[in-house]
């Protein structure tokens, strides 16, 4: 599946179109620990989340994946937001909980 199928499957709610639409997803990637997740996070994963901050959208960056779910109704601030447009990631946002939110997105894998 690629982020444009995920998007189009209108299983959570898109905050920002990074623009990646053709970058294929590989899995799921759940994780609250930014130390961790820079170095876990596998390449072109959905990586499922409460943290909101832009230190997040870096480590995304950094860790190359295919787009970031925030979950559990966590609210982007307009500082997260406008990072993650600068950067080309995409974000979503759910109200389930992380396990939840991970489950659906390996389901559509």
């Amino acid at each position: 599946m690629t982020v444009s199928e995920l998007i189009d499957k209108n299983i959570f709610t898109l905050l920002n179109d990074g623009g990646n639409h053709d970058t294929a997803l590989k899995g799921c990637y759940c994780c609250d620990l930014l130390s961790i997740a820079m170095g876990h996070a596998p390449e072109g994963c959905i990586w499922v989340t409460v943290m909101n901050n832009v230190n997040t959208l870096a480590v995304a960056s950094l860790a190359e994946c295919g787009c970031v779910v925030l979950a559990c109704d966590v609210v982007a601030d307009d500082a997260f937001l406008a990072k993650a447009k600068e950067q080309n990631i995409t974000v979503f946002k759910t109200d389930l909980p992380v396990f939840d939110a991970a489950l659906k997105a390996h389901e559509c894998l």
